[in-house]
Formats: C-alpha cells, sequence, structure tokens
C-alpha cells in the first residue's frame, strides 16, 4: 500500500511538473528553438501561407506600435521547428512611400490556432535600395548582372514605369498592356540600379516583345534609358 501511494505521489509531482513547465514555458520553448535548425522554405514565392504570415506580421506591427507600414513582399523566408514553427521572415514594406527591408519572426502553433509577432525589427545593415535592386550586391558577389524573379515587386514597378513610357513614346491610339515579364536581370553601379527586362505587352490584338533598361535611383524614382522592340 505504502509502494502504491509513493507511486501515485511520484506520478502526481510529475505532471505537475510538466504542467508548469508547459503553462509557463512558452519563453523557454522559443529560447530553445536554437535546438531546432533554421532551414531555408523552397518555393515561398507562391506560398499563399508565407504571404499570409509576412501580412500578418506587417499588420501586428502596426498595432503594436502605431505605425502605418504596407506589406509589400516577402524577400526571403526561413523556418524552425520549436514548439510549433518559428518563421524567419525577411519583408519588403512600404514606409512613408518608401521601399524597406524589416527582418519579422511569427510562431506559429497549428493545432492551437495560436499565431504570434515575436520580432519585428529593420533589417540590420538594410542598404537604400531593396529586393532586386540590390542583386548585385547580395549575399558578397562582386557587381555584374544577376537574375531577379520576375514577380519581384520593384521588377514589377520598372515594367509598369516602362509600358507607361512606351505609350508616351509611340503615335499609336491603342494602348499598351503589360501581359509578363519574360526576363529580368538587375545590377547596381553608383547608386543606381539597372533593370533590364523582356517584356510581353499587348496592343489591341496584337503581342509584341521589347528589350527595355530601366534605372532606378536611390530616391526611388524610375527612368527608361533603353528601349528595343524584340522581333524573335
Amino acid at each position: 500500500m505504502k509502494v502504491c501511494s509513493v507511486l501515485v505521489l511520484s506520478i502526481v509531482v510529475f505532471f505537475s511538473a510538466f504542467c508548469e513547465f508547459v503553462s509557463c514555458g512558452d519563453d523557454n520553448l522559443i529560447r530553445m528553438a536554437t535546438l531546432g535548425g533554421v532551414r531555408e522554405v523552397e518555393g515561398f514565392q507562391n506560398s499563399i501561407e508565407i504571404d499570409e504570415l509576412g501580412r500578418f506580421a506587417v499588420d501586428e506591427h502596426n498595432k503594436k506600435e502605431n505605425k502605418i507600414l504596407e506589406f509589400a513582399g516577402v524577400v526571403k523566408a526561413k523556418e524552425q521547428v520549436v514548439a510549433g514553427t518559428l518563421h524567419h521572415l525577411t519583408l519588403e514594406v512600404v514606409e512613408a512611400g518608401k521601399k524597406k527591408i524589416y527582418e519579422a519572426k511569427v510562431w506559429v502553433k497549428p493545432w492551437m490556432n495560436f499565431k504570434e509577432l515575436q520580432d519585428f525589427k529593420p533589417a540590420s545593415g538594410s542598404p537604400s535600395f531593396t529586393s532586386s535592386d540590390l542583386g548585385a550586391k547580395q549575399d558578397g558577389h562582386k557587381p555584374g548582372w544577376r537574375a531577379v524573379p520576375a514577380h519581384d515587386p520593384i521588377v514589377q514597378d520598372a515594367a509598369n514605369h516602362a509600358v507607361k513610357t512606351i505609350q508616351q513614346r509611340s503615335n499609336s491610339l491603342a494602348p499598351y498592356e503589360l501581359l509578363e515579364v519574360l526576363l529580368a536581370k538587375s545590377e547596381v553601379i553608383d547608386e543606381v540600379a539597372k533593370l533590364n527586362l523582356l517584356l510581353k505587352l499587348k496592343r489591341g490584338s496584337k503581342e509584341e516583345k521589347f528589350n527595355v533598361e530601366v534605372h532606378k535611383t536611390v530616391e526611388g524614382s524610375f527612368h527608361l534609358n533603353h528601349m528595343q522592340q524584340d522581333c524573335t
């Protein structure tokens, strides 16, 4: 009988300690996150979940800090297995009319319908340009043309500027419509981001391709430096 009592008491103590750890252990679990390896998230550009987490991070930061940041896109995504998943996100946001890079951490526990913003701060050493603008300088690469994602917000802004300028320089009454950015490269030289794009446009029922080079200054303005119709 005495042995049973001791056994029962041991079980009670164990579960009490376990419950205490769980109840007050959320911070502990985050601190233990280093035990789980951080890995790159492949294909995050097409992930609705990652996009929603990025928007959530910006919205939560705006609420907490009374800010008005606008979500522009997810530049990089990593994740770490903890009690759930800790998402490490590099975000592009619009702040006071200018695009900037922020880093955020979002903790998610799906089985508890739990989602919490753990950290949100400007990216360390973030330069003036963002996203594809920095393609030529990121990751220790030497300056030079590098391929960048066609869906990148800055690529899209540059493409739209090119289409608008092409329309202004054209004698056609039919408006040009951007169908697709087929290829995109970026290079940064002397504080100017150069974007070399192959655009697929539509004018009326006719489709046309243009090679364009758009320059973006550190102040954020675009300039169509070169355009040539691609007849291939």
